[in-house]
């Protein structure tokens, strides 16, 4: 089942979200696992050493009043030592209630045993001296209560270095902890970015790979390639998307087919009846039917001329036609220029006489090679050549040069005239279909704005460039640049 980009995106990133939610929830165990070492170090093993301490401190408090009701016996003294007594007790049963080894029992237990002792070694005293000091018994009385208030101690402190201990291991412990859980947290953080990385990767492909066949079918379509499709899997929604730009190349080809169609009968219908006319009206010319008259000879001239134009025009239109839908077929072959140059100038040497300007060609004298197409370099030549005599002045010349630069493997093109020039906000245009400008000599003819539209299609598809210089009332230089071949090819 092909899924749709919609839900392999919302998979990828359930899926990364589950990662990540997978570390979170494991940092967040390891967090409460050390909260918990905290809490018993906090909760469990202080407040038992506070109270140990309480212990101790509350046992030398009644071993303080012990000593000051027998120096005085004083009522006084005697409750204080009762009161410290129950404190002790109190605290004590509170120890033993939370004890949670043998090792606290048997210490407090101890403690207990101890602290009763020395009750009844003080009771004991009590009774014997009815509430009197006897001094004969003293030494051994300070002896005994001396020695139970040290085993009390030492079973107190050992109660405190137990709980102090199990702190110092609790702290390892949870140090150790921390360190470990730190370290798995950022290796599953690394793996889970990096899994995330390659998960993304994975989706982003699958989504660009069909989107890249489809601009490379699109491309093709853009090239005249119509039957080219989106093969391989895809997302629902990219076939279909593909199933439309398949629908949009049929329709293209169609178009194209009735564009070819069209073109061929334009080509048929038009340039044959026109064909047609200027054999008759050469005819006529020729007196052939018959004598004419001067007016008559005029008009046939007129309608001569017209029709030339007009096939040239259609011819025009047709060869740009086909080279703006790459219909345009090239002989590219090593061409001599001088060649090609020499055949356009000799084309219109003879309106150029009449218009008395004078046609220059400056050229090398050894012969240039270029890969052209001849046939469509002269219709580039014969087009600018005519330009430039159309806008010239009677007495002035135009000019064709001819600049090799073997350095940069490029012959240049230059067609000159002494013209009234071209404003500047006008030259950005002048390559475009149909714009003629508003610069107007007095008896140019008027053009169809499809001469230089054509050189530029035509330089373009030589691997050349095109372009104007021209500065008012100083003329206009049309220049272009072809590719060389390598020297003596056709020697």
């Amino acid at each position: 089942m092909r899924l749709s980009i919609f839900w392999r995106l919302i998979l990828t990133y359930v899926v990364i979200i589950a990662v990540m939610t997978a570390v979170n929830v494991y940092a967040l165990l390891q967090i409460r696992t050390l909260a918990g070492l905290n809490t018993e170090v906090g909760s469990h093993h202080h407040p038992e050493i506070e109270s140990a301490k309480r212990l101790l401190s509350s046992f030398y408090e009644q071993v303080h009043s012990e000593k000051k009701y027998v120096a005085v016996p004083a009522a006084t003294f005697l409750e204080h030592f009762d009161a410290e007594s129950k404190e002790f007790q109190l605290v004590l049963q509170g120890l033993l209630a939370q004890a949670t080894s043998e090792s606290e029992m048997r210490l407090l237990k101890a403690v207990e045993r101890i602290q009763q002792a020395h009750l009844e070694l003080f009771q004991t005293q009590l009774a014997e001296t009815g509430g009197q000091t006897v001094q004969s018994d003293a030494g051994y009385y300070d002896e005994r209560r001396e020695a139970l208030a040290g085993s009390i101690a030492s079973n107190l402190q050992q109660y405190i270095g137990l709980h102090e201990s199990r702190i110092a291991v609790g702290v390892n412990e949870s140090r150790a902890s921390s360190i470990q859980a730190e370290s798995v947290t950022r290796q599953l953080i690394l793996v889970a970015l990096l899994f995330g990385l390659g998960l993304a990767s994975v989706a982003s492909y699958n989504i660009l790979r069909p989107l890249r066949r489809l601009q490379s079918t699109i491309q093709e379509m853009g090239q005249g390639n119509f039957q080219a499709s989106l093969d391989g899997q895809a997302p629902r929604e990219l076939r279909e998307l593909g199933d439309t730009v398949k629908w949009m190349g049929a329709r293209l080809q169609q178009l194209d087919e009735i564009k070819s169609e069209f073109l061929a009968h334009v080509s048929h219908e038009l340039r044959t009846p026109m064909a047609s006319i200027q054999e008759g009206t050469h005819l006529l010319l020729d007196e052939i039917p018959g004598p004419l008259t001067q007016d008559q000879r005029t008009t046939l001239r007129i309608m001569s001329d017209s029709s030339r134009r007009l096939m040239s025009l259609i011819s025009t239109i047709l060869d740009l036609s086909k080279m703006e839908s790459g219909m345009m077929e090239y002989r590219f072959v090593p061409t001599d220029l001088r060649r090609v140059a020499d055949i356009s100038v000799n084309k219109i040497r003879l309106l150029a006489d009449a218009k008395q300007v004078q046609l220059q060609v400056e050229a090398p004298p050894e012969r240039y090679w270029v890969r052209a197409d001849s046939t469509r370099i002269e219709q580039v030549l014969d087009n600018l050549l005519s330009n430039a005599l159309k806008y010239s002045a009677e007495g002035a010349a135009v000019r064709l040069q001819m600049v090799p630069r073997r350095e940069e493997g490029l012959l240049f093109v230059d067609v000159m005239d002494s013209g009234p020039g071209i404003p500047a906000e006008e030259v950005p245009h002048i390559f475009e279909r149909f714009y003629q400008g508003r610069t107007k000599t007095r008896h140019a003819s008027v053009g169809s704005g499809l001469g230089l539209a054509l050189a530029k299609k035509v330089v373009e598809a030589h691997g050349g460039r095109i372009w104007v210089e021209s500065e008012v009332g100083k003329g206009t230089t049309v220049r272009f640049f072809l590719c060389l071949t390598k020297p003596g090819l056709l020697a």
